[in-house]
């Protein structure tokens, strides 16, 4: 492939994705796509196919830079949550995707689901090797891992419902991502059985940098 079509196909993708994280797969525009992309419609059914398979191309390598950006590691499951919320700060189209996915295949197989489910699967598994033999409870691998993600995700793409309960406070976001970030810890001391949590600081807390306003973390210069 050219570098000029390679750099179309990477047009088409970033205005694809923008377009879709705004209108789903039904109010989306070829059109609109097509513009944004400096690109004609020809181009985009010639690289990508229909708005359906689009969709799912976007949705599969926006995962996947998800996935590449934000390992699962299960000794440091705080950080893990931690950093998974500063990737959705910084790229919300990802959730927004997830949710129009959720409203609009609701009876079908959504794109590249046994591949997607795998995934979730050897994540799921990582998380259950950090989990003793007799976990607490029936919390297990899965479990965590749909926990942890909806610790993450849900107060990020309800944001009428984060301020209604969290307030407009200027230090919101920074101080639920601290908050998420501990609260994982505890599911997952629950889970090991630990109660004395062993990275925590003298006033219970897990001990983390200072986030800005933004809910990024501050270099120790700038805390």
């Amino acid at each position: 492939m050219s570098n000029s079509s390679e750099a179309t196909r990477g047009r088409i993708y970033q205005a694809a994705l923008q377009e879709f994280a705004r209108y789903g797969v039904a109010g989306a525009r070829v059109d609109r796509i097509a513009q944004a992309a400096r690109a004609n419609k020809q181009a985009i059914y010639q690289y990508f196919g229909d708005k359906e398979r689009l969709f799912a191309t976007v949705l599969e390598r926006s995962l996947g830079e998800l996935a590449e950006s934000v390992p699962v590691e299960t000794d440091d499951v705080a950080g893990y949550v931690d950093r998974l919320f500063g990737y959705h700060l910084a790229h919300p189209e990802v959730l927004r995707l997830l949710m129009w996915e959720a409203l609009e295949f609701t009876d079908r197989a959504v794109p590249d689901e046994e591949n997607r489910a795998r995934h979730y699967g050897d994540k799921a598994a990582g998380l259950a090797a950090g989990l003793p033999d007799q976990a607490a409870g029936p919390l297990d691998g899965p479990s965590l891992l749909l926990i942890l993600t909806g610790l993450v995700g849900w107060p990020l793409v309800v944001p009428q419902v984060r301020r209604m309960i969290m307030g407009e406070e200027a230090d919101g976001l920074p101080r639920l991502r601290a908050a998420t970030a501990d609260a994982a810890e505890a599911v997952v001391r629950h889970a090991r059985g630990d109660s004395a949590g062993a990275a925590a600081s003298g006033d219970g807390h897990l001990a983390r940098a200072p986030a800005g306003a933004d809910g990024d973390l501050l270099s120790p210069a700038e805390a």
